[in-house]
């Protein structure tokens, strides 16, 4: 049986019991030492074994196919008429959004192990488990790989928290197999089999919301936009990278060749990254980050805003940013609420107000209006015009409807979840229409 994301919530209670399996499994082992020395015991456990993906098939994989059907979103990225929506480890669905209202799926970019998405110009960066990989999306129906950064993303984040667990040498994890092993033991050796917990990290993961600074005007070099939930980002000439520890630089002066440059050590548990204007606002399980960006080549930390852990994007518009901090899986916190944060002095955010929220995942905000994906309880819009009273000042609700991440552009939001891809008209914030709808085959 492989494991994919319809196993994310049996896999977390199996990961949760691991512990108390673990000290069963001592005692056992403190028990059959005082057996004697010929004695032997029958075993049987589960485990689950990596399936590998060799490197030689893994980089030669990029290639233009049909146009599939969403089963299992990730990331939402936006440039020009194009919407671009990562299928976790497989690859980027391509939307012709000429008309909203009628949306139109016209390709496929087979990449494997792919979760993040960015694109300037018409290259398309996306990483590809343990490597980087520039796309040239002129023709968005018949793309090309241009180049590839190799092993530059760490093996152990690329498919699972669990990848660690296999073989760098016999290839990248692509999926794990369960299996019922059945052993005869010495009682006089240690317990030799192990449980094997994979945490598929889909949507729990999960790809920074409309940032005013890298949108463009549409210029054939500007950048595109991303989500709340993103890992990559693009301010001027370097692609920001994030992985569980570290902000990588990527030089894109020439688009086709991007280069390494700079790696930046922030801290565990880094999660999601938010350009805006000249800073950059780092999300991870345990606070916020504000870097100074001025020099683009080497940001430099102004700040950081600690809370407990919890999972948590962050937008941010003029002097205020917006937190949301969730329950979940990847974070193992018990918080579901949204931080309003008053950042004009950046080396010192302050706690303004503080909403409960049911299991908020990305946000966004336009001009004094607030978009929350609430998880299972559906998209929420707010006047956050007054900090303190955002609760109360609820536009829309849009319930029956399993949300996780946005992208609100000039009165058109993008919307992404387990159901689907959702656009609105939200040029009226009293008056939010539903343009159009792909859903996720069920």
């Amino acid at each position: 049986m492989h494991l994919h994301y319809s196993h994310r919530l049996k896999i977390y209670e199996m990961r949760k019991a691991l512990h108390v399996i673990t000290l069963l499994l001592g005692g056992i082992g403190l028990f059959l030492q005082g057996c004697e020395d010929q004695c032997q015991r029958t075993v049987t456990y589960t485990r689950y074994e990596p399936i590998y993906m060799s490197y030689e098939e893994l980089r030669s994989s990029v290639q233009s196919e049909s146009p599939r059907e969403l089963e299992q979103p990730g990331k939402i990225y936006f440039k020009t008429i194009y919407i671009f929506v990562s299928e976790v480890n497989e690859g980027i669905h391509v939307i012709d959004n000429s008309d909203p209202a009628n949306p139109q799926t016209i390709s496929f970019i087979r990449v494997p192990g792919n979760r993040d998405i960015a694109v300037k110009g018409n290259i398309l960066y996306a990483d590809s488990y343990v490597d980087l990989v520039a796309i040239d999306i002129s023709d968005p129906r018949n793309v090309s790989e241009v180049s590839r950064v190799e092993n530059t993303f760490p093996y152990f984040s690329s498919a699972s928290t669990m990848s660690w667990l296999g073989d760098p040498a016999e290839g990248v994890v692509r999926d794990w197999e369960e299996r019922e092993v059945t052993e005869t033991i010495d009682c006089s050796s240690s317990y030799g089999g192990g449980i094997w917990m994979a945490e598929d990290l889909a949507n729990g993961s999960g790809g920074g919301t409309f940032s005013p600074v890298t949108t463009g005007g549409g210029s054939e070099v500007s950048p595109g936009v991303g989500g709340s939930m993103a890992r990559f980002t693009i301010y001027q000439d370097f692609l920001y990278a994030i992985s569980d520890q570290d902000m990588m630089l990527y030089n894109i002066s020439n688009l086709e060749s991007p280069s390494l440059s700079n790696t930046i050590n922030i801290g565990w548990g880094i999660e999601t990254i938010f350009p805006y204007e000249d800073k950059l606002f780092i999300g991870s399980t345990t606070g916020m980050f504000i870097y100074d960006n001025s020099t683009p080549s080497n940001p430099t930390q102004l700040s950081q805003f600690a809370h407990v852990r919890s999972c948590d994007p962050v937008v941010v518009e003029g002097n205020t940013a917006y937190v949301t901090l969730r329950s979940g899986t990847p974070c193992e916190g018990f918080t579901n609420q949204l931080d309003v944060l008053d950042i004009t002095d950046l080396t010192n955010p302050i706690l303004t107000a503080t909403h409960q929220m049911t299991n908020p995942h990305g946000l966004g905000i336009d001009d004094g209006t607030l978009f929350i994906c609430d998880g299972a309880d559906g998209l929420k819009v707010y006047d956050a015009n007054d900090p303190l009273t955002i609760s109360n000042n609820q536009l829309a609700h849009f319930a029956n409807i399993n949300t996780y991440d946005v992208i609100p552009l000039n009165g058109l939001l993008f919307m992404i979840g387990p159901d689907g891809l959702y656009q609105y008209d939200y040029h009226d914030a009293n008056n939010i229409s539903l343009l159009s709808k792909i859903p996720v085959i069920q």
